[in-house]
């Protein structure tokens, strides 16, 4: 009797042992998908109470602002919008200073891809309600709602900039990732229509952003950048590394882009504009790694620190509308972090130093054509 109760109590830690393990397998397997759904607001968009709107006349409404009454070095303006920085879970749109964003902002995205501009102009990036990561995350409706919720405060902050701020100095559009596509927008409503703005437009650019390529060509009021010399264009581009056939096609299959009604639809077929930040042109011309002029991880740098330039990290490619590239060189300048890390602009920028130089070159193009037209009103 005894041994029949052993034997019965091997059978039940076995079985426990195997739910365990098929549990754990499950949850690894479903993963993302249980992620996804810690992110998910769970209530309509709809029915949704947003957080209340930044005040663009009140410091705090901005990540970056320039000093009072110091000069810049490059003579230029640079408006910047920065990347995806808040996960989600109870906001489709983040309060514009959700703590833990602004941390994340401020000791990655600033340093990475806003500081590349420091020595171009004086750099205005506006904090605003930004849509949540998971919008990224699904096609629903309710995603596309907040993310075209978030345009409107930086439609506010760019036009409060250009009242009180600029004073006609040249300016240079940056966007990021989710900065990026309400940047294009801002571009397409507020700079293109208006043709003393685009005279004062040196260049934009939209990193790791999808675009058509079809409504930046040589006849559009800002096209795609043709060379490094040319004033008043765009360069775009969304990067993969060579092979991950599965990241090319996230990026043509479920990104999306502003239609003419100001609604966000997937690409259906359309290609993505590329142009090369090697070479500061729209072309699918090769650029060996040997141009790459440095690669920087400013993760965690003061904002102003200059990063450690790592040159000649990549090659870069553009092919069918995407920007392929080699495998960094450093381990530093690889994907790492959590899942959420990972689905957001990358915490390093294989194209810091390249970036630099590219818009230097533009802002000093613009100044030789001669005195930078006044906005109309």
């Amino acid at each position: 009797m005894a041994d029949r109760f052993k034997g019965f109590k091997r059978w039940i830690f076995a079985g426990a042992v195997l739910f365990l393990a098929l549990v754990l397998s499950a949850a690894f397997y479903w993963r993302y998908d249980i992620l996804r759904t810690t992110l998910d607001p769970k209530i309509p968009f709809q029915t949704y109470e947003p957080p209340p709107a930044p005040d663009y006349a009140r410091p705090e409404a901005w990540a970056l602002l320039p000093e009072h009454g110091v000069a810049s070095r490059g003579g230029a303006d640079v408006f910047f919008v920065h990347p995806t920085s808040y996960d989600g879970g109870r906001d489709w749109n983040a309060p514009f200073d959700q703590p833990k964003a602004a941390r994340d902002l401020a000791r990655v995205m600033l340093p990475n891809y806003a500081a590349p501009f420091a020595r171009v102009g004086r750099i205005f990036a506006p904090h605003y309600r930004q849509a949540s990561l998971y919008t990224f995350l699904t096609l629903r409706d309710d995603a596309r709602d907040a993310r075209r919720f978030a345009y409107d405060d930086l439609r506010d902050a760019f036009r409060h900039y250009l009242a009180h701020d600029n004073g006609g100095r040249p300016i240079v559009l940056v966007g990021v990732e989710q900065g990026g596509i309400l940047a294009e927008r801002l571009l397409n409503e507020e700079i293109a229509p208006n043709a003393a703005l685009r005279g004062r437009l040196a260049g934009v650019y939209l990193i790791e952003t999808v675009v058509p390529a079809d409504e930046f060509g040589p006849g559009a009021p800002v096209p795609a950048c043709a060379g490094r010399d040319q004033a008043g264009c765009l360069v775009a581009w969304a990067s993969m590394v060579d092979g991950d056939f599965q990241q090319a096609q996230e990026l043509t299959n479920r990104s999306l882009v502003w239609n003419a009604g100001g609604e966000l639809v997937t690409l259906d077929g359309r290609q993505p504009l590329c142009v090369n930040p090697l070479l500061g042109a729209r072309n699918e011309i090769r650029a060996p790694a040997k141009l790459n002029l440095g690669a920087a991880n400013a993760t965690g740098l003061e904002w102003d620190s200059r990063p450690a330039l790592l040159k000649r990290q990549v090659w870069a490619q553009c092919e069918n509308g995407l920007l392929h590239t080699g495998r960094p060189k450093s381990t530093s300048l690889r994907d790492s972090g959590s899942w959420t890390d990972r689905r957001k602009v990358d915490g390093f920028n294989l194209f810091w130093a390249d970036i630099e130089a590219d818009a230097l070159a533009r802002v000093a193009a613009l100044k030789r054509r001669g005195p930078v037209p006044q906005a109309s009103s």
